[in-house]
């Protein structure tokens, strides 16, 4: 596989954690290094272990999981959605931080990199690139988390809206656009 290809699916597949980080810029009210560090690092590993577990484990693995992935995704991006609903209507400071707490992070990072599972049994033709292939997506995926939490979080300076509100909604239709993708376009 050449390594624009192998360029190609790491966007592909960072774009959720983009998405979703820019959702966590937008919902944080301050930039922490901590906070972006782990965000950065949850989603780009998530993104590059997911489809390296599939690679490991096979096809047997995707039959399991491919009948709920997408309800699993839509629970957990839901959930975290709602969550980000309900604080943007609170006025404490600390419910309104909740999204940074780790736990929500790593809840994020299993949500954004269930699609990423399938995309490992694509790389078992290519077991002697799959550190390259790996490293790659990983890369990648941080890079796209760090620039989409740092526009969240400029982005909502210049905006006088309910960006919080915003962001929950954002979660909520990625949610339900997984869900649509997997029970009516496939």
């Amino acid at each position: 596989m050449d390594f624009l290809t192998i360029l190609l699916i790491a966007v592909g597949l960072a774009a959720d954690c983009f998405a979703v980080s820019v959702c966590k810029g937008i919902g944080t009210s301050r930039i922490e290094v901590g906070d972006l560090t782990v965000t950065s690092l949850l989603f780009g590993l998530f993104q590059g272990l997911m489809p390296l577990f599939t690679f490991l484990i096979g096809v047997e693995f995707i039959r399991y999981i491919s009948p709920i992935d997408h309800w699993i995704a839509f629970a957990l991006l839901a959930f975290i959605g709602a969550k980000m609903i309900r604080e943007s209507k609170s006025e404490q400071e600390e419910q309104h931080n909740i999204s940074t707490k780790i736990s929500h992070t790593f809840l994020l990072a299993v949500a954004t990199s269930i699609d990423a599972l399938a995309t490992g049994i694509v790389f078992v033709p290519y077991a002697s690139q799959i550190f390259i292939i790996i490293t790659t997506i990983t890369l990648v995926s941080m890079a796209a988390s760090v620039a989409g939490y740092l526009m969240g979080y400029y982005g909502k300076q210049h905006l006088h809206i309910n960006v919080e509100l915003i962001g929950g909604v954002i979660l909520i239709l990625m949610g339900a656009k997984i869900l649509f993708e997997h029970l009516f376009l496939q």
